[in-house]
């Protein structure tokens, strides 16, 4: 069970990491610190050493970045955020009276871009995701035909962690001639993906598996397709002239990039791979196996994982209590799992689980099979609890 710290403050345990992980490796903490307090400078503003030492330092992550990915480091462009990565892919890549394909479990940082553009003349096509990947992909199919101008599709569902088939998918829209957009925000970290895969466009962010700070994400392209801007300000580059700069990174990164930030998130690249993506990924799901069978043994819990292969992320509810009545209780009783809709009311329509959503359980490299057992404990308490 939690055990409580000086003061008397019960200690909470983090099962949160699809929307952020924490706690942060100290190797994180320290890239941070240390890029505060020496790395002072403005990157490509500038010919100093204060400014070259900022460049250098974020040009390094960029590399990281790109090795990890399967992409050139100029085509590796830094964001806020992964839906900062998406708007800037979808946007800069749809036109009014194009056609935009998303699948039936995207996040409300991919529906909502392409709602946005369907009052503009863009039309939006939803491919359902089925119980396997081969009606799936039939859906796709059907729909990714010459004459589309992309597809965004999530590589798992923030919601269950259901996989989608990506190669397949890819594999469709090159020979359609569509652009891919994926975002890899459950994934990447966790499972292997890269532009190898047929990506066009890989969009993520860099606080979840990466174990990057808050207000880092990656748009990471093949360069295939030209992007045209949402924003445009200074770059560092081309200052002579008004238009924006036409080469990627820096047309997609106006204005001051988050140095310390990005310092952070090259150590969380670092320390992903030495931890291991096989190993990360085993440790996780064997904590969401371990959960799943504990609630099938309680009974009165609806567990939602219908499909083949999924990310390490737990959905489920129990009879009688809404899931954010039930997060709560467990966050009274010090476990922080998110409950609602997850700001994926698209998924959860498909699930038949709108509009009062489920809660979540998602681990890190950090969660242990101790604190999984005290969860279910808990949830054992409050199944026998009269609602």
């Amino acid at each position: 069970m939690p055990r409580e710290e000086n003061g008397g403050k019960m200690r909470q345990v983090y099962f949160d990491n699809a929307a952020t992980t924490y706690p942060k490796p100290p190797s994180v903490v320290e890239a941070v610190k240390t890029a505060l307090e020496k790395t002072g400078g403005n990157p490509g503003r500038g010919g100093h050493s204060y400014a070259l030492s900022a460049a250098k330092a974020v040009y390094d992550v960029r590399k990281k970045a790109g090795e990890m990915f399967s992409a050139e480091p100029e085509n590796v462009c830094f964001t806020q955020n992964c839906t900062y990565a998406l708007n800037l892919a979808i946007k800069g890549v749809v036109s009014p009276g194009d056609t935009v394909v998303i699948s039936s479990l995207e996040h409300n940082a991919v529906a909502r871009p392409v709602y946005a553009l369907s009052k503009r003349g863009v039309r939006v096509e939803v491919a359902a995701v089925e119980s396997t990947d081969g009606a799936t992909l039939s859906n796709f199919k059907e729909l990714l035909r010459p004459g589309v101008c992309c597809a965004v599709v999530t590589a798992a569902s923030n919601v269950t962690g259901r996989l989608l088939p990506i190669a397949d998918i890819a594999d469709l829209c090159r020979k359609n001639g569509i652009c891919l957009i994926v975002d890899g925000a459950q994934v990447c970290g966790t499972l292997p993906i890269s532009l190898s895969d047929g990506i066009n466009i890989l969009c993520t962010a860099g606080h979840k598996g990466l174990y990057g700070p808050s207000g880092t994400g990656l748009l990471i392209s093949d360069g295939k397709y030209e992007l045209d801007t949402i924003i445009e300000g200074g770059t560092g580059a081309t200052s002579g002239e008004l238009s924006q700069t036409d080469f990627l990174p820096e047309r997609l990164e106006s204005g001051t990039l988050n140095t310390a930030g990005i310092a952070g998130l090259g150590a969380g690249l670092d320390f992903v791979r030495k931890y291991g993506i096989k190993n990360i990924y085993s440790h996780e799901a064997e904590l969401c196996a371990v959960l799943e069978d504990g609630l099938k043994s309680l009974g009165g819990f609806d567990i939602y994982r219908e499909g083949e292969r999924f990310a390490p992320i737990l959905s489920f509810n129990l009879r009688g209590l809404s899931s954010e009545e039930l997060a709560r209780k467990l966050s009274d009783e010090g476990f922080a799992l998110r409950g609602g809709l997850q700001c994926a009311p698209l998924a959860h329509k498909t699930l038949g689980t709108f509009p009062d959503g489920t809660v979540r359980f998602s681990p890190s490299v950090f969660s242990s099979s101790k604190d999984a057992a005290a969860l279910l404990s808990v949830l054992k308490k409050i199944c026998k609890t009269p609602r």
